[in-house]
C-alpha cells in the first residue's frame, strides 16, 4: 500500500464514495489524508448510507457535511440525499455550492432548505453536466444569466416550477440529452393553457407523476419517450422522426401525437395505457424495424381495438420480443388469433392473463403456432389463494393443456410467472 500513488489512493477512496467510508479510510495515514484533500474525485452524503444519518439534528449534519466537504479541494462528483430530514439552512446550502461549483462535473441535490435556496442561481455558468435536484422551488429563471453550457441531464423532482420558468430552464441548457420530469407541481399561468417545451439538442424524456391538459414537446432529436403515472388530455411531440423508443406505463391520454415518421420505431412498451387504440396502432403501423412490442395489462372494449396476431405480423416483420397481456373475453379470441402470417424472427414470448383459463391456454397455442423461431416462452398469470372446486378443474385443465403444448414443442424454454 505504501508504493500506491497518491492519486491512485484518490480514485479508490472516490469509488467509497459514501462521506462516512471515505472519512474512516482515509483516518488510515497522512498519505491517504492527502489524497482525501487533493485527489477524491466523489463524495456522497446519502440517508441510505448510514442509518446513524437520521439520529442526528440537521445543525450536527449541516456542521459534519461542511467539515468534510472543506476537507476536500477537488470534488467533480457531489451527492446530498437527505430529504428525509428537517429543513437545513440556506447559508451552510450555499456555502457547500460556492466551494464546489467550479470543479464539479456531476451534484445531486435533494433536501429542503429554509430558506429556498435557488441552486441555478448559484450553478449556472459553470462546468456541470448531470444535475438532480428535488424538493425546491424554481422561479426566476434568466437564460442569459443561469446558463449551463455543459449540462447533458437534468433531473427535478418534487419541484415547484411554473411552466413559464420550466421552457426557459430548458433553452438555458443548449447541449441537454436527458430530462426527467417527477412528480412536479407545475404552476400554469391563465393565459398558458399549453406547457410548451423546447430542446433542440434532447434524446430522452422521463416523465412520471404529472397531470396536464396539453403538454407539447418540439425535439428534432428525441430518441426515447416514457411516460408514467401520468394524465395528459393532449400530448404532441414535435421531432424530426427520431424516435426509437416509446414507453407507457398506466398512463392516460386521450389524444397522442407523435408525429408522421415513426420508420425508427424500435421499442413500444405500453402497460395499464388508455387511450383510442385504433389510432395508436395507426402511428406505430408504419414502425417497420419495431423490434420489441409490449401491450401489458390493456383492456378492450371491442374487437375494433384489438391488435391482432396478424397486423403484428404484416407491420413489424423484424419482430424478436413479444409481450401481450390481454383481458380475453369470448368472441375476442378468434379475432386476436385471425390470419395465418408467422411471426418469423420472435425469439421471445411474454404472454399474460388475469384469468387462467381454457381461452388463455388456447391463446398461447395459437401463439406458438405462429412462432416458428421461438426459444423462450414466458407464462404470467394470477392465481387466488382460496380456489372454489370449478377454479380447481379449470386450472387443472390449463396445466393439461400447457404440458401437451410444451410436449409438441420441445424446443421452446417455458417459464411460469404466477402471483
Amino acid at each position: 500500500m505504501e508504493s500506491l500513488p497518491v492519486e491512485v489512493i484518490g480514485i479508490i477512496l472516490s469509488h467509497l464514495a459514501a462521506a462516512r467510508d471515505v472519512m474512516i479510510a482515509s483516518a488510515t495515514c497522512r498519505k491517504w489524508r492527502e489524497a482525501t484533500r487533493k485527489h477524491l474525485h466523489t463524495l456522497s452524503f446519502n440517508l441510505s448510507d448510514w442509518p446513524m444519518y437520521r439520529e442526528l439534528s440537521t445543525s450536527r449534519l449541516e456542521i459534519l457535511i461542511t467539515q468534510t466537504i472543506f476537507q476536500t479541494t477537488g470534488l467533480q462528483n457531489l451527492c446530498i440525499c437527505m430529504a428525509d430530514t428537517d429543513e437545513f439552512s440556506a447559508a451552510s446550502v450555499i456555502a457547500w455550492l460556492m466551494y464546489t461549483r467550479e470543479t464539479l462535473r456531476s451534484l445531486l441535490y435533494m433536501m429542503h432548505t429554509n430558506p429556498n435556496v435557488n441552486i441555478f442561481e448559484k450553478c449556472g455558468r459553470q462546468k456541470l453536466e448531470v444535475l438532480v435536484s428535488g424538493y425546491t422551488s424554481i422561479s426566476g429563471v434568466d437564460p442569459s444569466y443561469q446558463r449551463f453550457p455543459c449540462l447533458k441531464s437534468l433531473t427535478l423532482h418534487s419541484v415547484n416550477i411554473s411552466a413559464l420558468d420550466l421552457s426557459l430552464l430548458l433553452t438555458a441548457c443548449p447541449k441537454l440529452e436527458s430530462f426527467s420530469l417527477i412528480n412536479p407541481e407545475i404552476a400554469m399561468s391563465d393565459s398558458q393553457a399549453v406547457m410548451e417545451l423546447t430542446s433542440p439538442s434532447l434524446k430522452k424524456l422521463y416523465v412520471e407523476e404529472i397531470s396536464l391538459d396539453k403538454f407539447v414537446l418540439e425535439a428534432d432529436n428525441l430518441e426515447s419517450l416514457h411516460l408514467k403515472d401520468s394524465t395528459v388530455e393532449l400530448f404532441e411531440l414535435i421531432s424530426k422522426g427520431s424516435l426509437k423508443h416509446l414507453r407507457m406505463d398506466d398512463v392516460s391520454i386521450i389524444h397522442l401525437d407523435i408525429g408522421e415518421t415513426t420508420d425508427l420505431l424500435e421499442v413500444v412498451d405500453v402497460s395499464d395505457f388508455t387511450i383510442m387504440w385504433p389510432k395508436f396502432y395507426q402511428m406505430i403501423s408504419r414502425a417497420t424495424k419495431l423490434r420489441r412490442l409490449r401491450l401489458w395489462g390493456i383492456v378492450f372494449d371491442s374487437e375494433d381495438e384489438v391488435m391482432d396476431l396478424e397486423t403484428i405480423a404484416v407491420c413489424f416483420p423484424k419482430l424478436n420480443h413479444l409481450s401481450l397481456s390481454y383481458d380475453l373475453r369470448d368472441g375476442l379470441l378468434q379475432h386476436v388469433l385471425r390470419g395465418s402470417s408467422l411471426l418469423e424472427n420472435v425469439v421471445v414470448l411474454k404472454l399474460g392473463s388475469t384469468v387462467i383459463n381454457d381461452l388463455f391456454a388456447q391463446w398461447i397455442g395459437g401463439l406458438l403456432e405462429r412462432c416458428p423461431s421461438l426459444k423462450r416462452l414466458i407464462i404470467h398469470g394470477f392465481v387466488s389463494e382460496t380456489k372454489s372446486r370449478d377454479e380447481c378443474a379449470t386450472l387443472a385443465r390449463f396445466t393439461s393443456s400447457i404440458v401437451s403444448l410444451m410436449r409438441r414443442f420441445m424446443h421452446v424454454d417455458v417459464q411460469f410467472d404466477f402471483q
